[in-house]
């Protein structure tokens, strides 16, 4: 090829024929004659949402829900939290109802759900004792890994404890990951499965918000993320001045802090918007 000679796309590369391998932006394109690797990434579908520093416009393409910890451990009244450590799960429970309202419309405008629950090894080899000391203190308590009163072990990978709360459900195309501690980016697939479905956008949800969610999206940002906080969908079973901290610090240095109902509110203006263009496009070609 000679410099600044134009080379036209082959033929192969729009052909209905081949087959698809791989996930979102990144996958390939193939048949036994030909590869299609050049990753072309979708028309960008953008939105601008109120948070409670700016507008924010975001991809829709590139933006997923990551809810944190809406286990039973941490939401239900035999759960861990409630039954062995006595903490009122009133406040790890409010974000159940607007998650429910806010993930099907998520899902219908095509941003996908993903499910980050604190799930261990059942062999624990994966877990320190500094760790484990966190949790149990005395040696003498019920900590992870441990039984609860109905057999259930704490946080450990198809437990009843760490299962999500009955309240919210699950789509069979719903993503889960397992994380071990509390940021969801430490010895998990995570951050691969972000960048492979070519995600930059992250919604954050869950609990608690000044532990796991915090955490979790602390290191989303220094992985160069860009993070927004569902202020409606997350709270904490701390005191009320470390939900304040949280909100500050993540508006302040981390990204942007949302009401869902104002996203999903603009994520609908925009499908709207789409519609009118696609009718005025017929009309105008008809």
């Amino acid at each position: 090829i000679s410099p600044g000679q134009t080379v036209t796309a082959p033929p192969y590369a729009m052909s209905a024929s081949l087959h698809q391998l791989g996930t979102g932006p990144n996958a390939y394109f193939v048949d036994a004659a030909a590869a299609d690797i050049s990753r072309t990434a979708p028309p960008p579908r953008a939105v601008t949402a109120q948070t409670e520093t700016k507008r924010v416009t975001f991809d829709v393409n590139k933006a997923i829900v990551i809810v944190v910890d809406m286990q039973n451990d941490f939401c239900h009244k035999d759960g861990w939290l409630a039954s062995c450590i006595g903490m009122d799960v009133e406040p790890t429970r409010r974000p159940i109802q607007p998650l429910a309202r806010a993930l099907p419309e998520f899902r219908a405008a095509g941003v996908p759900v993903l499910w980050l629950n604190w799930g261990h090894r059942r062999d624990m080899h994966n877990v320190s004792g500094g760790l484990r000391h966190v949790y149990n203190p005395t040696g003498g308590g019920i900590g992870i890994g441990d039984k609860l009163r109905g057999g259930s072990r704490v946080l450990i990978q198809g437990s009843w404890g760490s299962s999500i709360v009955d309240e919210l459900k699950p789509e069979s195309f719903d993503i889960h990951v397992d994380k071990y501690r509390m940021s969801g980016f430490w010895d998990t697939p995570l951050d691969s499965i972000l960048r492979n479905m070519g995600k930059t956008t992250l919604l954050f949800a869950g609990v608690n918000a000044d532990q796991c969610v915090m955490a979790t999206l602390q290191d989303a940002h220094f992985h160069g993320y860009d993070c927004i906080l569902l202020r409606d969908c997350t709270n904490t079973s701390s005191p009320s001045y470390c939900l304040e901290a949280t909100l500050y610090n993540v508006s302040q240095c981390f990204g942007f802090v949302a009401e869902s109902t104002d996203v999903v509110g603009a994520l609908a203006v925009a499908e709207a918007g789409m519609v009118i263009k696609r009718q005025k496009t017929d009309q105008s070609g008809a």
